[in-house]
């Protein structure tokens, strides 16, 4: 092993040593060979494993060439003059936190810079704020000393203006860092003129394993500085051969590739982002946040729904006359199907390598990265176009989703029983409550007998089989029971969607409070029974007397003397709730007849279906979206289904032929058939007999 890294080692200063003769410039350690030579000349190279420590490193030789005595008098020379450290507002976060803790420096040191909020991007530093900033900072005795630049943004992949800031440093005596996977574009042989600007920059850090898909390789930051001794105490350069060999498998890894290979894998990342920026160019209700369409190998891309009768140019931007509250509530909800859009489209095409992100302005949004992600995860131009086509898919699903939310809204609000539920972090049609007899709106504690109501509920409508999805959870901020519907399609019903709502959930407490007052019938029968087979017991006791309750004597009177009791007994009549005698049952071995049941509680509408048509579709009669034929078969089909109906209801009413099974229906009969019967009866009844003998 350590043959093989030794000439590893030397094969590295031989190919640096035969560089520097031809290029015939003085020799420097830190050199790297690869795509940048040429780009960043008389730089020095640092690796290292976490990505910030190059920019920790940096800080502090900045500290060190700006503070002549802090090698002497360390804080006490940052106490009278506070350095400041200048990031962009949409800089990664954790960054200025992680460079205080390195550096042991307050945080007051950090000045976030905001983006531009009038002209150009969203996400670039301000340059004209920042100049403000700097000068305030001075007047008020403080020593600027490094700026961050974004080369392609964390979150977007914007380019900041480094032409403009690199001039503005340079006024003011500022040290300029650049970093962002922009960046990599510098390998290619077009390059954006915002992204060539920072080869001019003081340091720079690189972060070729995410781009070329190479793991366990170190980052590199690019600095140029003169004094060697600045460097070794900063950290930037040491003289132990195991730091040395930091740079070891980052050089393997390109002397493997090559320069064909590196900027091979550049380039198609670079095409993947184009060709899913123009073929989203295409698709309606699809808003994509970029810089420069010809450099940014970053796609951010979000949902959106123009409003009727507005600008299209202006249609993410919320009408100053509409109330804060329900500019949020929009958001919320455009977000939630953002989100929504984002996992789909996660689950569909896992190779695309998609990441759904929360920005400050623009909201929820997706974003395609390829140079991060599709070295690794192999992404190709027919997976590219895979995406557009499951978007595409996916766009009348939210389209229809939020339109018909106002009018789910409008019908629940509008039926009795049912409550609205405002969740706009739902992605789906809406949330709504049932509110049952003992529904305490005031409070939001536990409500077991809603819960029952609601799990009931949610059963019934998933056994309907409709394409839409139903679940349970609780309400925002409270925890009672909701039911939440998903997306759904263009032909939802929402009326028959709420009223069946409402019915199954109106039919479920019927049938739950009939159980139990049933329950509690079935309870007070029961004591009631007891208290009278007691007293049966006691009276039969008084009729028979003591002496019969003795063993040996109690037979010999009944012996001699029988008993002649009749059989007592008590039956309980669920249907009238009412506790009855069993002596009709065993003299003339019938029942008696009860009260009729009641009949279970349905729905008041009933709405008739083709053979096939899933619950809750909207009806093909009057509609706009088939063909004249088709419209008219439908109807035709629809007319004769009813008049089959009505005729076999006809025909059942007026046929004199019955079912074998059918009850014979009631006709007048003679008084004389009617003594016949009784007489009949009486005579068919059985007689109870004396036991003969008693053992």
């Amino acid at each position: 092993m350590g043959k093989n890294l030794k000439e590893a080692m030397k094969m590295l200063e031989d190919s640096q040593r035969r560089t520097e003769e031809e290029n015939g410039k003085k020799p420097l350690s830190g050199d790297i060979p690869g795509p940048l030579q040429g780009r960043y000349e008389n730089g020095c190279a640092y690796f290292h494993e976490e990505e910030r420590e190059g920019l920790a490193k940096i800080c502090r030789l900045a500290i060190h060439s700006r503070y002549e005595d802090f090698v002497v008098d360390g804080f006490n020379v940052l106490y009278n003059r506070k350095p400041v450290i200048y990031l962009s507002a949409a800089a990664r976060p954790g960054l200025g936190q992680y460079l205080c803790n390195q550096l042991g420096l307050p945080f007051p040191c950090l000045c976030r810079v905001p983006c531009n909020t009038v002209f150009g991007s969203q996400h670039q530093m301000d340059v004209a704020f920042l100049e403000k900033l700097i000068k305030d900072d001075i007047e008020r005795g403080k020593l600027p000393l490094l700026l961050v630049a974004n080369a392609g943004t964390a979150a977007v992949g914007h380019t900041d203006k480094i032409g403009r800031l690199k001039e503005l440093c340079e006024q003011y005596g500022i040290w300029l860092h650049v970093e962002g996977v922009n960046l990599a574009t510098l390998a290619l042989g077009y390059v954006s003129s915002s992204v060539l600007a920072a080869t001019k920059c003081d340091s720079m850090t690189l972060t070729p394993g995410p781009w070329l898909g190479l793991p366990a390789v170190p980052a590199v930051t690019l600095y140029k500085h003169d004094d060697p001794a600045l460097t070794l105490v900063s950290g930037l350069t040491s003289n132990k051969p195991a730091d040395k060999l930091r740079a070891l498998p980052l050089w393997l890894s390109l002397q493997y590739l090559g320069l064909d290979g590196i900027v091979e894998r550049i380039k198609h990342a670079c095409q993947l982002s184009q060709r899913l920026q123009e073929s989203l160019k295409k698709v309606n209700h699809i808003k994509i946040l970029v810089e420069d369409e010809l450099s940014s190998p970053v796609v951010v891309f979000r949902f959106f729904q123009e409003l009727p009768g507005s600008d299209p140019g202006l249609h993410a931007i919320p009408a100053p006359s509409a109330a804060p509250s329900a500019v949020g509530r929009e958001r919320h909800s455009c977000d939630a199907l953002n989100r929504w859009l984002g996992e789909q489209l996660k689950q569909l095409v896992p190779v695309s390598g998609l990441t759904v992100m929360d920005l400050e302005v623009e909201g929820t949004c997706v974003r395609f990265s390829p140079l991060m992600t599709a070295a690794v995860l192999g992404t190709r131009g027919e997976d590219v176009d895979q995406l557009v086509a499951c978007i595409q898919s996916k766009l009348p699903v939210l389209t229809c989703t939020l339109q018909l939310r106002e009018e789910f809204k409008q019908e629940v609000e509008a039926t009795a029983g049912l409550l609205y539920v405002d969740d706009p972090n739902w992605p789906g049609i809406g949330v709504v409550r049932y509110e049952h007899a003992n529904d305490d709106k005031s409070s939001l504690k536990l409500d077991p007998e809603g819960e029952k109501i609601h799990a009931g509920l949610l059963k019934k409508l998933n056994e309907l089989e409709s394409d839409l999805t139903f679940k349970m959870g609780p309400e925002y901020k409270s925890m009672k029971s909701c039911i939440y519907i998903g997306m759904a399609s263009d032909d939802i019903d929402v009326s028959e969607l709420v009223e069946t709502i409402a019915v199954t959930a109106r039919e479920i407490e019927e049938n739950s409070r009939l159980l139990e007052n049933m329950t509690e019938v079935v309870r007070k029968g029961i004591q009631e029974a007891q208290v009278q087979l007691q007293k049966a017991n006691e009276e039969r006791l008084l009729e028979e007397g003591v002496l019969r309750q003795i063993p040996v004597v109690g037979s010999v009177l009944n012996w001699f003397s029988p008993v002649q009791a009749s059989q007592k007994g008590r039956t309980f009549n669920l249907t009238a709730g009412s506790l009855e005698s069993t002596e009709h049952t065993y003299v003339y071995k019938v029942q008696g007849s009860g009260v009729t049941p009641p009949q279970t509680p349905t729905g008041t509408r009933v709405k008739q279906r083709l053979p096939g048509q899933k619950p809750f579709k909207r009806s093909l009669r009057g509609s706009d979206a088939i063909s004249e034929t088709s419209s008219v078969s439908h109807i035709e089909d629809l007319e004769k289904v009813e008049q089959l109906s009505g005729g076999q209801e006809a025909s059942e009413a007026n046929s004199p032929e019955r079912h074998p099974g059918a009850p014979a229906p009631l006709e007048a009969e003679p008084p004389g058939a009617l003594q016949d019967g009784a007489q009949g009866l009486q005579d068919d009844r059985p007689q109870v007999e004396e036991p003969e003998s008693l053992r």
